[in-house]
C-alpha cells in the first residue's frame, strides 16, 4: 500500500466569477479518489503577473492527504480544469481556472509532463502568502527553506491582498 503524502495545490482564476470557480475546483479536489482536503488558504486578489493586461486573479492554495501518484494527482487536476472550461491558449493568459501542484511531500519529480516542486513557486508571491497562511513551516525540499522565509526573500512587487476567507462551507467538500 502507498503511504499516504501531503500536496500542495495551488488554485487560481481571473474570469467570470472567479471565486465560483476556486471553490467549485475544492469541491472537485475534495472529491478526487484516495484523497482526502485537509485545509483551504484564503483567498487572495492578486495582480496578474507575465501578461498585465488582464484581470486580477482569485487565489488560494489547498492541502490535501493522498495516496495517488504525482502523475495521478497531475491528470486529476487537468480533468478539473477542463471541466471548468479552461481553454490553453495563450501562455500566461486569462483562465476560468488553473490549478498547480505545488509540493507533493518532499519529493522532487522531474518528468515531461510535471515538474515537482513547482519549478516557481518560490519566486510567486500569489502562491507563497496563501501557503505559507496553511502551512507556514513547510520546507521547500530543494531550497531548504520555509514557505515563511522564501516569502520574506520575494523581490517582486505583484500585489497580494487577502480577499476573504474561503466559506467554511466549502471546507468540508
Amino acid at each position: 500500500m502507498t503511504e499516504p503524502v501531503i500536496a500542495y495545490i495551488g488554485i487560481g482564476s481571473n474570469m467570470g466569477d472567479r471565486q465560483a470557480y476556486c471553490q467549485a475546483a475544492v469541491r472537485f479536489i475534495a472529491r478526487f479518489p484516495k484523497t482526502s482536503l485537509i485545509t483551504v488558504s484564503s483567498l487572495y486578489e492578486t495582480s496578474p503577473l507575465e501578461r498585465t493586461d488582464q484581470e486580477w486573479f482569485i487565489n488560494c492554495v489547498t492541502a490535501v492527504r493522498t495516496t495517488l501518484s504525482p502523475r495521478e494527482l497531475l491528470q486529476a487536476c487537468q480533468e478539473v480544469e477542463q471541466f471548468l472550461g479552461r481553454k490553453r491558449s495563450v501562455r500566461f493568459g486569462p483562465r476560468t481556472i488553473d490549478l498547480d501542484i505545488l509540493f507533493y511531500g518532499n519529493r522532487i519529480v522531474q518528468g515531461p509532463d510535471v515538474t515537482i516542486p513547482h519549478p516557481r513557486a518560490h519566486q510567486r508571491r500569489f502562491v507563497l502568502e496563501p501557503l505559507a497562511e496553511i502551512a507556514p513551516e513547510l520546507e521547500h525540499p530543494t531550497l531548504h527553506k520555509t514557505a515563511v522565509q522564501l516569502l520574506q526573500g520575494i523581490k517582486d512587487r505583484q500585489e497580494v491582498r487577502r480577499w476573504a476567507p474561503f466559506p467554511l462551507e466549502q471546507k468540508a467538500g
